[in-house]
């Protein structure tokens, strides 16, 4: 006879694999409620403006707007997809206030640079 406690977990062993698959806190889709981007499937947690709720959003594509990548995990501008830059002017200030934003460039493109 297995103990209380050991036949408890075989039966919530299941439930706990399919969370993490599917996601109540990671590996969140797009559209859904995020506090940081580590929890987005895209890697982006999105926000409209300071009193809007945060929602995971794809990244950025090329000649986009966008954001470098954040210390806060939140942007108003996602960053820009694999692959791509994003060319803003990073400044102090600007990654304080979360306000950097540039354009997505491909770094292997002549027109781009």
């Amino acid at each position: 006879v297995l103990p209380a406690c050991l036949l408890a977990l075989l039966l919530l062993a299941p439930a706990l694999l399919a969370q993490h698959e599917r996601g109540l806190i990671f590996n969140l889709d797009t559209g859904e409620l995020c506090l940081q981007s580590a929890q987005c499937k895209s890697g982006c947690c999105h926000r409209v403006n300071g009193l809007s709720l945060a929602r995971c959003a794809p990244k950025a594509a090329e000649s986009q707007e966008c954001s470098p990548k954040s210390i806060y995990g939140v942007y108003y501008k996602c960053p820009c997809e694999r692959g791509l830059t994003c060319d803003a002017n990073k400044t102090i200030v600007g990654s304080i206030t979360n306000s950097n934003f540039g354009v997505c460039r491909d770094p292997h493109d002549s027109y781009s640079q």
